[in-house]
């Protein structure tokens, strides 16, 4: 899963960044994101299809540590391309993506 973050700032949204989640299942119908950023709650992320499996999902974010999951066709599932996980209470891992301004320099020239 490749993930970039940019500066994002419109009226209002200083110090904001946008953050680039992807995903690539050519078997699944549905993918959404859950997480810190959205009280886990399963539906209120989903993400786009790209075609040939690819998913994607952009977000605006203020600087901080996320943790997340995927739901894949309505199975909850760490994310096999963070770069950072951590036990959760329920006996697996959360993915982590943490958002900094360095992440200025790691940015995507497209996102969804």
């Amino acid at each position: 899963m490749k993930k970039s973050a940019r500066k994002n700032p419109g009226p209002g949204r200083s110090g904001l960044l946008q953050v680039n989640f992807e995903f690539t299942d050519p078997g699944a119908a549905s993918v959404a994101l859950a997480g810190t950023f959205n009280d886990w709650r399963a539906a209120a992320t989903p993400m786009i299809p790209l075609g040939a499996g690819r998913w994607a999902k952009a977000l605006v974010l203020p600087p901080g540590n996320y943790e997340y999951r995927l739901v894949v066709d309505g199975h909850w599932q760490a994310d096999p391309g963070a770069r950072e996980s951590v036990p959760n209470p329920y006996g697996g891992t959360n993915s982590v993506r943490r958002v900094t301004p360095q992440d200025d320099a790691d940015v995507s020239g497209d996102s969804p």
